[in-house]
């Protein structure tokens, strides 16, 4: 595997290099809600794989130059020939769209291992780091592009987020499935927000959270919020919503199609 990283013009000059961009994708998990079948990144969604999707989606970010794939533990080698297909011709030997280069490394039995082993595949030269649910691949690139500036005006992790427009109740979990579940508070909604990906980093940051935290998170940047470390926010997009459910998948045909109906995508 060749190191696919490429000095920028100012690399030999005097001023100062910008922050370079990579995105790593976990992209190893069954996704067991959306029915049975193929992992859930390589479902087909208008009749292309969702990894494939989310892929592009990183890639249409001018900023980000390598996309790190985290592949299911035995299934990278199908994760590299689908992205092989893909890839525009003249390309690194490691795979190329574009001006994006990508690489595909196996996944762990869990979403954190997995981070952690893109993390791992990284070349030296990435300051920023990116990471993207392939579940979530329609996300568009205004908002990559606005997470990867505010970590570059010196957030060091920074998420994209929406208001909330339920209410949302906090209850005691059931002891049984089914049973009735007592409501013990109404937080405030216009404190709350659904996060969502990419969520960007600081790359030392990062790595020093995955280091430290052993215990489950639910994303990276509660790893960051265990540090200790501020994390922001900024606006997110109703697009970016994560495909976990059939409906989900019936939803995300329809944006699509209201993009090649409006955009020619």
């Amino acid at each position: 595997m060749s190191d696919v990283s490429r000095p920028s013009p100012s690399d030999t000059g005097s001023e100062a290099r910008p922050a370079r961009t990579a995105a790593v994708i976990p992209a190893a998990g069954r996704g067991v809600r959306l029915g049975p079948g193929a992992p859930k990144a390589l479902r087909a969604l208008n009749g292309t794989p969702m990894l494939i999707h989310a892929v592009r989606a990183m890639a249409a970010s001018r900023a980000v130059s390598l996309v790190v794939v985290v592949a299911p533990p035995d299934g990278a080698a199908e994760v590299k020939s689908m992205l092989d297909a893909h890839a525009l011709p003249g390309g690194t030997p490691s795979g190329s769209w574009g001006s994006t280069d990508f690489l595909v490394v196996p996944g762990g039995a869990s979403r954190q291992e997995s981070v952690r082993l893109g993390l791992d595949a990284l070349p030296p030269g990435y300051d920023i780091v990116l990471v993207h649910d392939a579940a979530r691949p329609l996300v568009p690139v205004d908002t990559v592009d606005a997470v990867i500036e505010a970590v570059r005006e010196g957030a060091p992790a920074v998420v994209p987020a929406l208001p909330l427009a339920d209410t949302v109740k906090e209850v005691e979990p059931a002891t049984a499935p089914g049973t009735p579940e007592p409501v013990v508070a109404t937080p405030e909604r216009a404190r709350l927000r659904a996060v969502q990906t990419p969520q960007g980093f600081d790359r030392a940051t990062l790595v020093r959270a995955h280091e430290t935290v052993t215990g489950d998170v639910t994303d990276d940047a509660s790893m960051i919020e265990q540090l200790g470390v501020p994390v922001v926010t900024v606006p997110g997009h109703e697009e970016a919503f994560k495909v976990t459910r059939p409906l989900d998948l019936v939803l995300a045909e329809a944006v699509l199609a209201r993009r090649r109906l409006n955009d020619g995508f």
